[in-house]
């Protein structure tokens, strides 16, 4: 509510300034209790998860609303303007967007005028007249159905809760640091270990936001058009990609795939606004709306140096392996492992939470992944990223662009 008085009554070209300020330090506020509240370094399910998903539904909204009412059109993005809100909501539209049931308890967040029009019933026929059905032999628009998109993604739950039921009891994360296995284990022990633990951990996650998106789908909210196939598209809101994390040559795939929505709201409310190290700022954001768990910081302070490493390798080293294509695809597959094992390093002090926990498997680690990863940003030099500039509608032709990241 105080939100939404900001909206109201704040000046146009603080709105979502002000917005960001109290949401998230408010959030803050909560996440800190919860450290007196409950036992340190021990996780537990309370109202701050809903809290996390008003706070972006809040943010997303007071962005969305300087881009319509305090910017000009030449000023945005194209994204930015597809999404830009032109007039102040209602009270009733307000608290319809933050506490609707589909997304209360597990998200994800979506964009306040996707959310509008499935609420008046324009989101699946906006989508449709984006085709040319008459070309493909249609006399009217299709009436596209969630059914088999909700059947399908109800059948990832269910496989999501068996694994989770099994594989996450049977490899529990604590065991990296047990003293006696690391005694009896190499390195390399350490290594295959490690990335069993974190694939065991996946599933949860897997469980909940499927079930979430299915949750919306069934609604009828989540619809995304039509792909090249001609199949009806329900993702939309998706929050992973299975598959694509899965197979990820690259850190940068991976965090694409993973957590699709909150990285969205990453980029929309800090990566596309940062006046200055938009990657820094994101990742350090991120840390801050999960929580105040030393772990988290230990993650997302890592996640910072690989990206930065994982890029320069690429920009630098990727083209002299395209061709021929068994060297690519051995450049894939290297490039494969190397991203699994970086992104099992990078989360574990994020499942582990505490400071102790996460140092000792550093130091089991030999903090390799830190070390190559210094070695990689001092020997590399630095190349711009080829669309990697961030530019407004009517600089789109501009050839020569500031780096933002320098």
């Amino acid at each position: 509510m105080m939100n939404y008085g900001i909206m109201n009554m704040a000046s146009i070209p603080n709105i979502h300034r002000y917005s960001f300020v109290v949401a998230m330090g408010y959030l803050m506020l909560c996440h800190i209790s919860r450290i007196y509240i409950f036992h340190y370094g021990i996780l537990t399910t309370d109202f701050s998860g809903p809290l996390m998903i008003i706070t972006q539904k809040i943010t997303t909204l007071a962005c969305q609303l300087h881009d319509g009412i305090g910017r000009q059109a030449e000023e945005l993005t194209a994204e930015q303007n597809r999404l830009a809100v032109k007039t102040r909501p209602s009270l009733l539209e307000y608290l319809s967007y933050l506490l609707n049931f589909m997304s209360i308890i597990a998200g994800p967040c979506s964009n306040y005028k996707d959310y509008i029009a499935f609420i008046e019933g324009r989101h699946v026929h906006m989508k449709l007249l984006e085709v040319n059905w008459k070309q493909k032999g249609y006399d009217r628009l299709p009436d596209p159905s969630p059914t088999g998109a909700v059947m399908y993604k109800l059948c990832i739950t269910l496989a999501s809760l068996i694994l989770f039921l099994t594989l996450t009891k049977n490899f529990p994360v604590a065991y990296i640091i047990n003293n006696e296995f690391l005694e009896k284990t190499s390195f390399l022990s350490r290594l295959g270990y490690l990335y069993v633990v974190t694939q065991a951990a996946k599933p949860k996650y897997y469980f909940a936001w499927t079930l979430a998106d299915a949750v919306n789908n069934a609604a009828g909210y989540g619809f995304s058009g039509v792909d090249e196939r001609g199949i009806f598209r329900w993702d939309l809101l998706s929050n992973l990609n299975i598959w694509n994390i899965e197979t990820a040559t690259s850190f940068k795939m991976y965090i694409e795939n993973w957590n699709i929505q909150t990285a969205a709201w990453l980029k929309r409310v800090c990566y596309d606004r940062a006046p200055w190290y938009p990657t820094a700022l994101t990742f350090i954001l991120s840390a801050l709306w999960h929580g105040i768990y030393p772990g988290y910081y230990f993650t997302f302070l890592t996640g910072i140096l690989i990206t930065l490493a994982a890029r320069a390798i690429r920009n630098n080293c990727r083209h002299y392996f395209l061709a021929p294509m068994p060297l690519k695809v051995a450049y894939d597959i290297v490039t494969w492992v190397v991203t699994q094992l970086a992104v099992c390093y990078t989360v574990a002090p994020f499942v582990m939470l505490a400071v102790e926990p996460t140092i000792k498997f550093y130091k089991s680690m030999y903090f390799h992944m830190h070390i190559l990863s210094i070695l990689v940003l001092l020997v590399l030099p630095i190349r711009p990223q080829a669309c990697s500039v961030r530019r407004p509608q009517n600089q789109v032709t501009q050839n020569s662009v500031k780096n933002k990241d320098k």
